[in-house]
């Protein structure tokens, strides 16, 4: 019988698979071309500094609650979301 993750591993896993789903290495003149619903440079770059914050407190020992991931993955989904919009994802694309 296999155990569920902890919450420090589930969060780990989270942002794993957004780092893997959301294109933060896109050049700004494929952001920034056409009519946007949402800045999506600006939605990018608070979602990396979200990342980047529970990187640092998973790596401090933090153990983050269940609403912690169920926040940043709320977030993450309705960046996506905005991303596909845009044109920047493949709304074919569903690997979140």
């Amino acid at each position: 019988m296999t155990s569920k993750p902890d919450t420090k591993e589930a969060m780990g896993n989270l942002i794993e698979q957004i780092r893997t789903a959301i294109p933060f290495d896109t050049p700004i003149e494929k952001l920034c071309n056409g009519p946007c619903t949402g800045c999506s440079k600006k939605l990018m770059d608070y979602l990396d500094m979200e990342l980047e914050e529970k990187e640092t407190l998973l790596a401090t020992g933090h153990h983050p609650s269940l609403g912690e991931i169920n926040r940043l993955k709320k977030t993450a989904l309705k960046i996506h979301s905005v991303l596909t919009q845009n044109g920047l994802i493949d709304s074919t694309d569903n690997r979140h």
